[in-house]
């Protein structure tokens, strides 16, 4: 078997349609994995195909990088996407926010270096600042360090992930060319991405990595009101308040209009993400064996018939959740 492969923008990477989202085997802020695992999942998905694995230096303080790191050296050829945290501890950007304190040019070498000590790579595939503010395009040093990592081996390629619910506050950076990638919140709730990203990212040769794609769990179905999570999880917080609640009555009106069950509803949302030709790649956070299996299945080339993603396209709902409730 082999994951459909898209091209990831003007990089000359190809990469599975399908890729491994590496958050959740950090283990801090999603509670109950294990190493042993995330491992055997890590393993299992670049044994289907899959060769896209991106995680951060945020994730578990390293821990993440270190099992991802551990898999791409058994398996050459794997691609690893890392990001660097913010200077400041600020998450998201915050608005007027200054790029030489956020991302200091020495601050992203270092952070660079270590990123790939943690690896045990000598190059990373993919680098990406943790978070994003269009303002920073000129301001500062970041990208000569950016720059230089690159003449020095130590990038190959250089790309943002933009801060939650905000992609627009990335348009001048594709159309500046100071991209090559951008990892971006799109989903059936959050479109956003539409409106002027996308396009834009197509039109300049910017490589798109969907995250998100399933609202960090609502459109699996999984999620009801009875629904607890582990304590010190941060889905706590998410799903907060009365959210749950909320989401059914939308997770209802989805199922009616395009004549679904509730377990369809996962793999709709993944290949609505994967109809957009802008998109390069979702990354899926899969912790266990039994969740790559079944969603590198869906990395099959075939998108949803236009007139679901058309229905589809009713069920936007703008509103963050990242905000406590």
């Amino acid at each position: 078997m082999t994951l459909h492969q898209r091209q990831l923008g003007r990089t000359g990477l190809s990469v599975s349609e399908i890729g491994y989202g590496a958050w959740g085997i950090g283990a801090d802020m999603w509670k109950g994995a294990q190493d042993d695992e995330s491992l055997a999942a890590l393993r299992r998905y670049v044994e289907l195909g899959g060769n896209f694995i991106d995680t951060a230096m945020g994730y578990g303080a390293g821990h993440s990088e270190r099992l991802v790191g551990q898999v791409a050296r058994e398996f050459p050829g794997t691609l690893v996407a890392t990001k660097i945290s913010p200077n400041d501890g600020n998450w998201p950007a915050q608005p007027g926010s200054d790029a030489a304190e956020v991302y200091p040019g020495e601050y992203v070498i270092r952070m660079t270096e270590a990123s790939l000590e943690r690896l045990g790579l000598s190059t990373i595939d993919v680098q990406q600042l943790h978070v994003w503010n269009d303002s920073w395009i000129g301001q500062g040093d970041w990208q000569d360090a950016v720059t230089q990592l690159r003449r020095d081996g130590k990038i190959r390629h250089f790309g943002i992930s933009i801060n939650d619910h905000q992609p627009d506050n990335a348009v001048r950076a594709v159309e500046a060319g100071v991209v090559e990638t951008v990892q971006v919140i799109y989903n059936v709730f959050d479109q956003s991405p539409q409106d002027r990203l996308l396009d834009a990212c197509r039109e300049n040769g910017v490589g798109v990595i969907v995250r998100v794609a399933l609202d960090e769990g609502s459109l699996t179905g999984n999620i009801t009101e009875e629904t607890t999570f582990p304590e010190g999880d941060w889905r706590q917080r998410y799903f907060g308040g009365d959210r749950k609640a909320q989401l059914q009555p939308r997770l209802r009106a989805i199922e009616r209009d395009l004549g679904l069950r509730t377990d369809e509803l996962a793999e709709t949302a993944l290949r609505f993400v994967l109809s957009h030709p802008a998109v390069s790649t979702v990354i899926v956070g899969m912790r266990s064996v039994r969740n790559v299996e079944r969603n590198a299945r869906l990395a099959d080339g075939q998108s949803l018939a236009p007139e679901q993603v058309q229905k589809l396209r009713a069920h936007r709902w703008d509103r963050n959740w990242y905000a406590p409730a």
